[in-house]
């Protein structure tokens, strides 16, 4: 069976927790990504940012991207998925929480990758895909 491993992307860029959201931003950009992992000084993933995060809860909040930090939009505890779980596993979790992507962790838990809803097309049966779409996308609509 296929595990998080061999669908995720390696290479996953974090947002440092005291970075700015203008930082962030501008790395969204770069990389062209909608969303960032933060970490935090002990290189440990302490939460997820999204393009959206930075609109709703910065900026029409009147707050200012130059001074609000990415872990200050840090909120509750990261969903992730071990790099060694079943691509099973990874769909449940993702369907579950209603996430589009997912950070992948090692048994130290430091993030190794990502996993979006572009891997899963990539790399599963359309079947599959349909699921998920129906689940989370179709949802969120």
């Amino acid at each position: 069976m296929t595990s998080a491993r061999d669908v995720m992307h390696t290479g996953a860029d974090c947002v440092g927790e005291h970075e700015t959201l203008d930082a962030a931003a501008r790395r969204m950009r770069d990389l062209d990504v909608g969303a960032l992992p933060i970490c935090g000084d002990d290189d440990k993933l302490h939460g997820i940012i999204t393009d959206r995060d930075i609109v709703v809860k910065c900026l029409a909040a009147g707050g200012d991207p130059t001074k609000m930090t990415a872990g200050e939009l840090a909120q509750g505890k990261p969903v992730t998925v071990k790099a060694d779980a079943d691509i099973k596993q990874v769909l449940e979790t993702m369907e579950e929480h209603r996430i589009r992507r997912v950070p992948i962790i090692d048994e130290n838990k430091r993030l190794v990758g990502m996993i979006s809803e572009a891997d899963l097309a990539r790399n599963l049966p359309e079947k599959e895909v349909g699921r998920f779409v129906e689940a989370v996308v179709a949802y969120s609509i």
